[in-house]
């Protein structure tokens, strides 16, 4: 409870989102099996579906986002390879260098010269550089994008830049691998179909528990004999997990609603408008990720949090994140409080 007395209003992050009664009855009935020793049939069953899905061969479920990142940098990285990301993407900030310590590749940050998350295809030949086949040469070999970008507010890589930035990265040698963890949103935001923002990649990763509802896990899909590789590799980070069906079923349900994302990008435009309104500055959203720019960061999230309005910080920002367990009244209500509050 907050000093307002109101019950809080949650915009920390669109995983905070819980299982609705429908999702918890797929749970409670779905068909399971030792997905380690034998197959779980409702896990084969997701990953068959989320594989059509984002149009790849095969898919492995994963207890969460970064483990499936990890698994597909571990898979692609030898020791020592360099691999290249758009600066603040997920892989380079949020796994805690996972990629780094286990994977064995060495991270490079690509500058937004693009626009929010992306980088131009210029800028990505030239962070390649020449290719030098000497045995002391550091090697660059994969290419990691982000769709939706996060730290960059939730900004999408439409399918021509995608395609322009896989061509430059497909001429040098480079492997790619797609952060797609909200890339439903991106698909619903565009209008297009997820499978329409994976094209030409050699992995991707997705998660249910960002906007769905689902309460854990994602998917990290390619070709059939890489996911035979990653599920080696899964065993090894301790993701073998036994009955798992129980949290399938929720991700089989989640993926019935992507079209249901659309609404929390109307919630997101909502509040970036309202909050403009009071004088705020903040961004466009793209999706359902909300970035304002504040004197004091401190000072405003506590005066944020007194009035029962929940924010986390993000490179120096306040980010606000829309999703399905907030109503339009609770983003009308959450701009009543923050006028009320005062600018911070």
């Amino acid at each position: 409870m907050t000093s307002t007395g109101a019950n809080p209003i949650d915009f920390r992050s669109d995983t905070v989102t819980r299982p609705d009664e429908a999702m918890r009855e797929a749970m409670a009935a779905a068909e399971v099996g030792d997905n380690v020793i034998d197959v779980d049939p409702t896990i084969k069953a997701l990953e068959e579906r989320a594989a059509a899905v984002l149009g790849m061969p095969a898919a492995l479920w994963t207890p969460s986002g970064t483990m499936a990142n990890l698994i597909a940098l571990s898979v692609h990285l030898q020791r020592g390879d360099r691999f290249l990301a758009p600066k603040g993407a997920h892989v380079l900030t949020n796994e805690l260098g996972s990629a780094a310590w286990l994977a064995g590749g060495m991270p490079e940050a690509l500058e937004h010269d693009a626009g929010p998350g992306r980088p131009t295809p210029e800028s990505l030949a030239a962070a390649i550089g020449p290719r030098i086949d000497t045995y002391f040469s550091l090697r660059t070999t994969l290419l990691c994008l982000e769709n939706t970008h996060n730290a960059a507010g939730g900004a999408i890589i439409p399918p021509h830049e995608h395609a322009q930035l896989l061509a430059t990265a497909r001429q040098a040698g480079l492997r790619v691998h797609l952060d797609g963890a909200r890339i439903w949103h991106a698909a619903a935001a565009l209008g297009l179909p997820p499978a329409a923002l994976t094209v030409g990649v050699d992995t991707v990763s997705a998660c249910f528990s960002k906007g769905l509802g689902a309460p854990v896990g994602s998917v990290v899909a390619g070709s059939v004999t890489f996911v035979e590789r990653a599920r080696r590799m899964r065993q090894m980070l301790g993701g073998g997990v036994r009955q798992g069906g129980v949290l399938a079923a929720a991700c089989l349900v989640a993926l019935d609603r992507i079209g249901d994302l659309e609404e929390d990008h109307e919630k997101a435009r909502r509040l970036a408008a309202g909050l403009a309104d009071i004088g705020w500055d903040v961004n466009t959203p793209e999706t359902n990720i909300v970035l304002v720019r504040v004197a004091d960061l401190e000072v405003t999230l506590k005066s944020l949090w007194a009035q029962g309005v929940l924010a986390l910080p993000l490179g120096g920002r306040v980010r606000f994140i829309a999703h399905r367990d907030l109503t339009m009244a609770d983003i009308e209500d959450a701009l009543r409080r923050i006028k009320a509050g005062g600018h911070p």
